[in-house]
C-alpha cells in the first residue's frame, strides 16, 4: 500500500483530533480540501489563524470575545442585576437567539463531573463569587440580585447548579433555575428558541 503524502497525512491527523470527527470524516475533509479551489483552503487557514490571534476570553463573564470587556458585558442597556450562568460559550449563543433574556452572562467552561475529575475549582465559580462580591460595591443598578442557573439538564449540570445554589443563597441572592421545558439529559445548545424561551420565562427559584 502506497503511503500517504506527509502533508495529507498531517491534515487527516489534525482533523481527527477534532471532536466528532472520526478517521473517515477526517480523510473526506482532507481530500475535499486537496481537490477544492485553493482559495477555500487559504480562507480556512486564514480563519483559523484569526481565531487564535483575535479572540479572547472576556475578563468579566469569560465568554469568547474580540474585545475587553465583551459586547454583552459592555452594553449598558443589559440588566446587570441578573446573571445567567451557563456551562459553555455556545450556550450563550443559544439563549441570545431567543431574544428573551436581557441580563448578562457568566460562562463556567464546564460542569462538575467527579467521573472526569472535574471539581468546582476547575470551573469559573470562584470568579463568579468575586464578581458578585465586587458588584456590591458598585452602584445600585450594577448590584447582582439574581443568578439564573442555565446549566444543562443532565447529572453534571444538576450537580453544578446545586453546588452554586448552596454557595450563593446564603449571600442573600435570588437563585433560579431554568424551567423543565428542557429535555432531561440534553444539551442547551441544541434546544430550539421556543423551548428556551419557555424555560426562561418559567424559571424557578432554587
Amino acid at each position: 500500500m502506497q503511503p500517504l503524502a506527509q502533508p495529507v497525512s498531517n491534515l487527516i491527523d489534525a482533523f481527527s483530533r477534532l471532536p466528532g470527527i472520526g478517521p473517515k470524516s477526517a480523510s473526506r475533509l482532507a481530500y475535499f480540501l486537496l481537490r477544492a479551489d485553493s482559495e477555500i483552503g487559504l480562507n480556512l487557514a486564514a480563519a483559523l489563524t484569526e481565531l487564535k490571534e483575535k479572540t479572547v476570553f472576556c475578563s468579566v463573564c469569560h465568554n469568547i470575545a474580540d474585545r475587553q470587556p465583551c459586547a454583552i458585558c459592555d452594553n449598558q442597556q443589559r440588566d446587570q442585576s441578573i446573571i445567567c450562568v451557563v456551562e459553555e460559550p455556545l450556550d450563550v449563543q443559544a439563549i441570545e437567539r431567543t431574544g428573551a433574556f436581557r441580563g448578562v452572562y457568566h460562562v463556567l467552561h464546564g460542569s462538575i463531573s467527579p467521573v472526569e475529575g472535574i471539581g468546582p475549582d476547575d470551573l469559573k465559580i470562584r470568579e463568579l463569587l468575586k464578581r458578585v462580591q465586587a458588584s456590591e460595591k458598585a452602584g445600585e443598578d450594577a448590584v447582582v440580585k439574581e443568578l439564573l442557573l442555565a446549566t444543562n439538564p443532565n447529572l453534571e449540570g444538576e450537580a453544578t447548579a446545586m453546588y452554586i445554589s448552596r454557595l450563593f443563597k446564603p449571600l442573600g441572592l435570588k437563585v433560579t433555575r431554568l424551567a423543565r421545558g428542557l429535555p432531561t439529559g440534553g444539551d442547551l445548545e441544541y434546544a430550539d428558541e421556543s423551548t428556551l424561551s419557555n424555560a426562561l420565562s418559567g424559571r424557578m427559584e432554587m
